[in-house]
């Protein structure tokens, strides 16, 4: 009896354990080429998940799931152009997508004609799945309210070692977040980029959850983030409070885009549509402390509406092309404030 059973629970793990960090082998359970799909994410399993196992649900399409950092996915989807492995990219900031724009094809989605005007893409190279505020935290134990109100505070040599960042060369987050201070501070872009990378006094964090840890157990003071996991972690009572940038701050859209030469390109399809439906958009504030992007449903109750927020006037085309510029300028200072 009980060695039945195991082999019941087997069968059943192999049949639902279809997400991992790498695709699945093909298995005797698995569907022919035509009902599957490889999606490369750079979300949170809390948040690829659900929407993955609900899209197999309805659709029957066996979903393969890698995830990781967003630039290590784009630069692997890059590598990748001869001998295409992944449909699509489910996550990353836009300027992202847009720097490894010749890896993509474009695509318009369903109901593209009701998705909130600012986070459209003209040429449906990528589709918008939420938007992202971001936001400055600090540690109540640690310091008082109204001491943080800006991205100028983080230049302050009081703060100098105190700061949560993480690496923009890896998240695609910490990198919209840098490009948001730079487009918000006024002055040199150049100099502002120096003092900030002076000022985390050689240290940056490998991970955005890393940020929250390292503010809520003291080890930071302040940190900068996103909206969607700050409001979480003091949901969950964390020494944690959140601030938006008196200065301005960018409500940049992560996306998805459908990989050049897909093999499974409809099916890429059917799932960005799936992400843009009135149903997995109404979840994103409801479960996952995310903006929808599609007009006619709900944000995020109890926080101030997105034409509330101070703005910077954030430059996405600069963005983009000044990427790599940035990133090596914040390499090279940021060594030398080690020294």
């Amino acid at each position: 009896m009980i060695k039945k059973l195991l082999c019941v629970i087997v069968v059943f793990a192999l049949l639902c354990g279809c997400a991992g960090s790498t695709p699945a082998a093909k298995s005797g359970f698995a569907p022919d080429e035509e009902h599957r799909l490889v999606v490369y994410t750079s979300h949170k399993q809390e948040v690829w998940q659900p929407i993955v196992r609900e899209f197999e649900r309805r659709t029957g399409i066996w979903v393969d799931v890698v995830y990781g950092a967003t630039s290590e996915l784009l630069e692997r989807i890059e590598r990748e152009s001869r001998d295409v492995q992944a449909d699509l990219m489910f996550g990353g900031g836009v300027e992202s997508l847009e720097t490894y724009r010749e890896c993509f094809t474009p695509y318009t989605c369903a109901g593209a004609d009701r998705l909130l005007t600012q986070f459209r893409c003209a040429d449906g190279l990528w589709t918008p799945f939420s938007a992202l505020p971001v936001v400055l935290i600090y540690n109540t134990k640690l310091m008082e309210p109204g001491l943080l109100t800006g991205w100028r505070d983080l230049l302050a040599p009081e703060l100098q070692g105190e700061i949560a960042f993480t690496d923009p060369s890896v998240s695609g987050s910490a990198f919209t977040a840098l490009m948001t201070m730079l487009c918000a501070l006024p002055g040199d872009r150049g100099e502002n980029l120096r003092a900030f990378a002076e000022n985390l006094g050689g240290v940056q964090l490998d991970g955005s959850g890393a940020v929250l840890t390292a503010v809520a157990d003291g080890s930071a003071t302040v940190g900068v983030t996103l909206e969607e996991t700050a409001l979480k972690r003091i949901a969950e009572g964390e020494n944690i409070a959140m601030v938006y940038p008196a200065d301005g701050t960018s409500c940049v859209p992560d996306a998805s885009a459908i990989v050049r030469g897909a093999p499974h390109e409809e099916n890429a399809r059917a799932f960005i549509d799936f992400t843009v439906s009135a149903e997995v958009q109404r979840l994103l504030a409801s479960q996952f402390c995310r903006r929808p992007v599609l007009e006619g449903v709900d944000s995020l109750p109890g926080s101030p509406a997105l034409d509330e927020l101070p703005a910077a006037d954030y430059d996405l085309e600069l963005a983009v092309s000044e990427r790599d510029a940035v990133l090596m300028s914040w390499a090279f200072y940021l060594v030398k404030s080690e020294a």
